[in-house]
């Protein structure tokens, strides 16, 4: 650039980048950022679905911080997220090894791992109350007994997480085979001339290219699994007292069945401020590991 040369006018330069982001904020503000400050005003307030009542400040929340039927609901959250979050990543990078290894016959390996992915809820959940069927079901059948899964208080959230993970792990599967495709052969082939094999070549370079995917994998699954609703409201609603009853199943009854929408929306704001919390210290924690394991 010469000394006559024009400065580039910066106004233009970023118009068409303005342009390119107008849509998606515009949709963000419509549909995320005005709806979750009306949230917030409405858990301020003593509300029903019909109308807006008195602002009354904190007092929802003080109520919800005494209230054991919302911790209750917190607690099978995070133990639906406990038996589903390791086992998802674990599943799934088990699935896209084996998918990756048997080259034949990737493409109808990948196909029957993903496809129950792609079900619909209700087919999923009418899926898993067939085969859990007391009298009938393929369970019962294959174990020899017969017992009442959904209906039983200590079998109830595990078999709904089984479910789940059955439901979602090609997810994870489609994750980590395209973390696995983006490794070089040439590493793998290199080390094979030095000698090593199977589970060497894992630890040495599968692992550690694979570590972005995992940490990924990890955050997304527990935000997921931590916004658990559809399955417990469909194959246990809530049931049996109360065991299955995660957080956003209680912020619904709360709301469309007491029709206190005040107070359900404090139960949403205080759950998002849990998991929002509860993700920055799971990815800061997998940054810390991966740091210490490099």
């Amino acid at each position: 650039m010469t000394p006559d040369t024009p400065l580039p006018d910066r106004k233009t330069d970023t118009l068409p980048a303005w342009l390119l982001l107008a849509p998606f904020l515009l949709a963000f503000t419509l549909f995320f950022a005005l709806p979750a400050l009306q949230t917030l005003w409405l858990s301020l307030t003593e509300s029903s679905l019909t109308r807006t009542s008195a602002f009354v400040g904190l007092a929802n929340y003080h109520t919800l911080l005494n209230d054991p039927a919302f911790w209750d609901s917190v607690g099978n959250t995070f133990y639906f997220a406990l038996l589903t979050v390791i086992p998802l990543c674990a599943i799934g990078l088990l699935m896209a090894l084996l998918v990756d290894r048997f080259v034949r016959v990737q493409g109808l390996l990948q196909g029957v791992f993903f496809l129950p992915f792609v079900l619909p809820i209700s087919v999923m959940t009418l899926i898993a109350s067939w085969m859990l069927q007391p009298s009938s079901g393929v369970v019962n059948h294959v174990l020899g007994t017969d017992r009442a899964w959904l209906a039983d208080p200590y079998w109830a959230l595990p078999v709904v997480a089984i479910s789940t993970v059955w439901w979602t792990v090609g997810f994870n599967m489609l994750l980590f085979l395209a973390g696995l495709r983006n490794i070089p052969k040439e590493l793998y082939e290199a080390a094979s001339l030095d000698g090593a094999s199977g589970f060497t070549l894992f630890r040495a370079i599968t692992w550690p290219a694979l570590r972005p995917v995992v940490a990924t994998a990890l955050v997304l699954q527990m935000i997921a699994s931590l916004k658990v609703f559809g399955q417990t409201y469909i194959l246990t609603t809530g049931g049996p007292f109360n065991t299955t009853r995660v957080t956003l199943h209680y912020m619904y009854e709360t709301a469309f069945t007491q029709s206190d929408a005040g107070y359900a929306a404090a139960i949403a704001m205080a759950f998002v401020a849990i998991v929002v919390l509860l993700s920055l210290l799971q990815a800061a924690a997998v940054r810390w590991l991966a740091g210490r394991s490099a």
